[in-house]
C-alpha cells in the first residue's frame, strides 16, 4: 500500500506542476547574444525574490500582487486564493452582490449539517444521517462553484486561456475541452474514468467479500463450511487489493491528463499549421554591445539574422 501511494502522490505532483506551467510559471528567460551574462542589478534582485518564495513556478508575490490589482492575477492563483478565503475572487472582481449567496450557502450548509449530526448521535434515525450528508454536500458544492465562477469571470489573458482550460478541467473533468471547443475529448475521458470508477467498484467488492471469507475461516468458532479455504481466500484477497490500488492509480493518472490534456489544446488553439513555410536571412548590426556581454565600450559588430516561419 505504500508503494501504491507514493505512486499516487508522483502522478499527482506531475500534474500540478504541468498545470501550475500553464497558470503560474513565469517567463524568467534571458533574451540577446548567446553567452550574455546579465549584470544588472534589477535582475539579480529579482532572481534572489524568485529564489526565496517560488516553489515550482509559484510565487507568493506574484499571488498578492494580483489580489492586490498590482497585477494580473492569473487563474491558478485565483483559485488558490478563491480556495483560502471562499469570496475572495468575487472581491477581486467586483462582484460583490454574490457574496451574501456565498457566505449564506456555505454557512447554512455547515451549520445544517452540524445541527443534524447532532441529532443523528441523539437519535440514531438515518433521517437525519441523510440531512446531515445533504447539508455538507450543499456546503461543498457553493463552496466549488464560488471557485468556478471567480475563475470564469477573470479576463482572459489570451483566447482561450491555457490556465482557465486547466482549471476548469480540474474542478470538473471535460469543461476545459468545452471552453476550448474540443468537444470531442469530452467522451473519451469520461469514458476513461468511468471505466476506472467502475474497475475500482469492482475490484473493492471482491476484495471485502474474500477479507470476509478469511475472517470467517480463520475463526475456528465461525462454522464456516464454504468451499474457498483460507490460503485460497488469503490470495484472492491480497489480489484484489493489489487490483484496487492499480484502479485508484488508474484513476488518478487519467484525471491527471484530463487536466494537461485541456492545458495544452489551450495552447496549441492559436498554434500556425499553414503549408506558408518560409526561411529568411539578413545581415545586422548589433549595437550596444557594451549593455550586454562587457563593462566597458565597444564597437558595433556584424551578424545574421535568421527567421524560420512555419
Amino acid at each position: 500500500m505504500r508503494k501504491v501511494l507514493l505512486i499516487v502522490i508522483a502522478l499527482t505532483l506531475a500534474g500540478i506542476q504541468a498545470w501550475g506551467q500553464g497558470t503560474f510559471k513565469q517567463n524568467t528567460s534571458l533574451t540577446g547574444v548567446p553567452g550574455a551574462v546579465e549584470n544588472s542589478s534589477e535582475y539579480k534582485e529579482d532572481e534572489d525574490e524568485n529564489e526565496a518564495d517560488t516553489l515550482q513556478g509559484f510565487s507568493i508575490k506574484h499571488l498578492t500582487r494580483g489580489l492586490r490589482h498590482l497585477e494580473p492575477l492569473k487563474p491558478g492563483y485565483a483559485t488558490l486564493g478563491a480556495a483560502i478565503i471562499p469570496g475572495r475572487i468575487q472581491i477581486y472582481n467586483k462582484d460583490y452582490g454574490k457574496l451574501p449567496f456565498i457566505y449564506a450557502g456555505i454557512g447554512a450548509g455547515v451549520g445544517g449539517g452540524i445541527y443534524f449530526h447532532h441529532k443523528y448521535q441523539q437519535v440514531p434515525d438515518s433521517k437525519y444521517a441523510t440531512y446531515r450528508n445533504l447539508c455538507f454536500a450543499g456546503a461543498a458544492l457553493v463552496y466549488w462553484g464560488q471557485i468556478l465562477d471567480g475563475v470564469a469571470c477573470l479576463p482572459d489573458a489570451r483566447d482561450p486561456d491555457p490556465g482557465k482550460a486547466a482549471v476548469f478541467s480540474a474542478l470538473l473533468p471535460g469543461l476545459g475541452q468545452a471552453y476550448i471547443g474540443e468537444w470531442w475529448h469530452i467522451p473519451i475521458w469520461y469514458a476513461g474514468l468511468g471505466i476506472c470508477a467502475y474497475t475500482l467498484h469492482v475490484n473493492n467488492m471482491q476484495y471485502n467479500r474474500y477479507r470476509y471469507i478469511y475472517m470467517m475461516s480463520s475463526d475456528s468458532d465461525s462454522g464456516y463450511i464454504g468451499k474457498i479455504n483460507m490460503t485460497a481466500a488469503t490470495t484472492y484477497k491480497d489480489l484484489y487489493h493489489r487490483y484496487r490500488d492499480y484502479s485508484v492509480v488508474a484513476t488518478v493518472l487519467v484525471y491527471a491528463l484530463n487536466i494537461i490534456d485541456a492545458n495544452v489544446f489551450a495552447y496549441m488553439k492559436d498554434f500556425n499549421v499553414s503549408d506558408d513555410l518560409s526561411f529568411n536571412v539578413n545581415p545586422v548590426i548589433i549595437e550596444n554591445l557594451d549593455d550586454i556581454i562587457a563593462p566597458q565600450p565597444l564597437p558595433p559588430s556584424f551578424g545574421v539574422n535568421l527567421t524560420f516561419n512555419f
